[in-house]
């Protein structure tokens, strides 16, 4: 549900996040030194050059390299000074610059559509440099406070004692990026950037949780525990090592020393920025309180939605769906023979017991292996939608203790492509009164199969495309993919139980929702009370969801817009090919043609579409 950034500051860098360094073929060298190679096509130099430049971006991070499954630069983090973004966008006007070398006349289909992507990328984010200090780098959903512990524990795979040290070594680092980070935040602020109030009392809370049981010169903070999630993470990943004792114990000792004298003290230092940013924030405001905040957000809807719709546009879209998703809700209360209105029927869902579990770690297994149950069920049945299946494992994890209060209701992180870790959906099981039962359908649908994980593997599979097409991301392909996802099992039969239709129809209901609190909150400039009050009367989610949700699409603008809108076109452009083939029509061959482009945006979708509905008509 979540794709883990900024909305604006980090788009450029998503689609450079490759899986691992990938060279020319050796054969094809060997080949060339003999001078027997065979003469290579101007496509084939196009993709070549797509390669080699989405691997020099991708060097520049070795959090990415390492999230994708590479182990070079393994004890560093990325670099958050101001001078790495200088950096960064002068990199991408000379890629740019190379990009216009080539010939797209001499181009086939495939490399010169990955030329105007790779294209309008790079010069989307030179254009968005002048937004690089809006937006809120540290909130209560992402940034480096919460992201250094997710990464040490998902991302930073321990298979010998020198990745241990590595290990150890980016735990010494942390002081490092969090004064870039501190500097970047009084930047920001002195140009009038401060995130709402709202998010200094997560943030800050998160970052003590971070450092539990942490003191200087160690020994016990008196918060009852002697350990915190880095210990027990590095421990528990010593532990499947065959290690001598006294080298594991010399391990932990570094590390036990590095997190009491390096990261904690970054930690509190941290906090006593954020703390005093806090203090200067002036209140719970949408974007447009923003220096020059209403283009700001009319360019993040244009890149999260990757269409020309405006905020008014969009806001009517949303008002229009939810009355005719209401329309449905009303028939599922017909069939279990409810007697009273909507909003009657949604407190109904909120508080019937039949429809949570327990607030116990068995009730919080429960749901895990009912999600599990329903994903399984689902991947049997996969050869009726796909000819393309994912080869990656997918597990599904509860979001981790430190982040749980904060972090979203579900999410997902795709698999490494060399195997060493699979897709996780994340359910956050913080408060089970946040989970009902009857929407854990369609939410495992989204975050597993046939969404995220379906979409995300087959691009990584994709070995004919670039790069930067197999690892890259556009929000309104993904999401949209997501909750088309969510109504693809109802066509199949599934939803058998009324209540688990209402859930579906609840999470579509929440989307159609979102186009018009978001566009309500930073173009409209709705209070945040108005926003959180719109949500409860029209959904069936508790005041304190709604609540955290509404923050949520306070600190990422435009973001939520993209899962409707994209959902809306995928499904107006089957059915457009559905009526041009008619019997001809394969669904199998639809959701090929969607997936095996990698991500694209909607408008490339559209053109991808009607190609391969044209070849099919001869």
């Amino acid at each position: 549900m979540l794709t883990v950034t900024a909305a604006i500051n980090n788009l450029l860098t998503i689609f450079l996040r490759p899986l691992r360094a990938l060279s020319l073929p050796v054969l094809a060298t060997v080949l060339l030194l003999a001078g027997c190679a065979p003469r290579e096509t101007e496509s084939e130099r196009a993709n070549g050059t797509y390669d080699q430049l989405f691997m020099e971006s991708l060097r520049e991070s070795p959090e990415y390299m390492a999230y994708l499954g590479m182990r070079e630069r393994y004890d560093e983090w990325d670099d958050y000074s101001q001078a790495s973004f200088d950096r960064s966008m002068a990199m991408s006007k000379r890629q740019l610059a190379r990009l216009q070398e080539i010939d797209d006349d001499a181009l086939d289909k495939s490399a010169a559509l990955s030329l105007t992507l790779y294209s309008q990328r790079l010069q989307n984010g030179l254009e968005d440099a002048q937004w690089r200090y809006h937006g809120y780098p540290i909130n209560q959903m992402f940034g480096v406070h919460s992201s250094i512990p997710s990464f040490l524990i998902n991302q930073h795979l321990i298979a010998n004692t020198a990745e241990a040290e590595a290990y150890i070594a980016r735990v010494r680092a942390v002081p490092e990026v969090f004064g870039h980070v501190i500097e970047d935040l009084n930047i920001r602020a002195d140009q009038g950037i401060i995130a709402p109030q709202f998010v200094f009392p997560h943030s800050i809370r998160d970052s003590q949780n971070i450092i539990a049981g942490l003191v200087e010169g160690g020994g016990d903070d008196g918060s009852g525990t002697d350990s915190n999630p880095l210990l027990e993470d590095f421990n528990a990943k010593l532990d499947k090592l065959e290690l001598d004792e006294g080298v594991k114990a010399d391990l932990l000792a570094q590390l036990n020393e590095a997190l009491t004298e390096q990261f904690a003290p970054a930690y509190r230092e941290l906090i006593v920025a954020l703390q005093a940013l806090g203090e200067r924030s002036e209140g719970n405001f949408g974007v447009w309180k923003l220096p020059n905040g209403a283009a700001y957000y009319a360019n993040a809807l244009k890149r999260m939605t990757t269409t020309d719709m405006t905020p008014d546009q969009i806001h009517q879209l949303g008002l229009d769906e939810v009355a005719r998703i209401q329309d449905e809700m009303r028939g599922i209360m017909q069939q279990v023979g409810f007697e009273g209105d909507l909003q009657a029927f949604f407190e109904f869902m909120r508080t019937d017991p039949q429809f949570y579990l327990a607030d116990t770690d068995e009730g919080r297994q429960i749901y895990l292996d009912e999600a599990v149950r329903v994903i399984d069920e689902m991947e049997a049945r996969l050869d009726e939608l796909f000819y393309s299946k994912p080869k990656a494992r997918l597990m599904v994890k509860a979001v981790e203790a430190f982040r749980e209060k904060s972090a979203g209701r579900a999410f997902y992180q795709r698999p490494a492509e060399d195997g060493s870790r699979p897709g996780t959906y994340y359910a956050n099981l913080y408060r089970m009164q946040d989970m009902p039962t009857y929407d854990l359908e369609a939410l495992a649908y989204h975050e597993g199969l046939p969404g995220h994980h379906m979409q995300g593997t087959i691009s990584q599979q994709q070995q004919g495309l670039p790069l930067f097409r197999r690892h890259g991301g556009y929000t309104a392909y993904a999401e949209g993919w997501g909750l088309y996802s969510e109504y693809i099992p109802k066509e199949m039969g599934l939803y058998s139980n009324p209540y688990s239709d209402f859930g579906r129809l609840s999470m579509e209901i929440w989307r159609a929702c979102r186009l018009v609190v978001d566009t309500g909150l930073h173009h409209k400039r709705w209070t945040r009370q108005e926003a959180i009050d719109y949500l409860t009367a029209n959904t069936s989610s508790s005041v304190e969801a709604n609540t955290k949700a509404i923050e949520r699409y306070m600190i990422m603008p435009g973001q939520a817009t993209a899962y409707k809108v994209g959902m809306l076109k995928i499904l107006e452009l089957r059915e457009k090919a559905r009526t041009a083939l008619g019997d001809k029509f394969d669904i199998r061959g639809y959701h090929e043609v969607v997936l095996s482009n990698g991500a694209v945006p909607l408008n490339v979708l559209e053109d991808l579409v009607n190609e391969w509905v044209a070849d099919i008509q001869g």
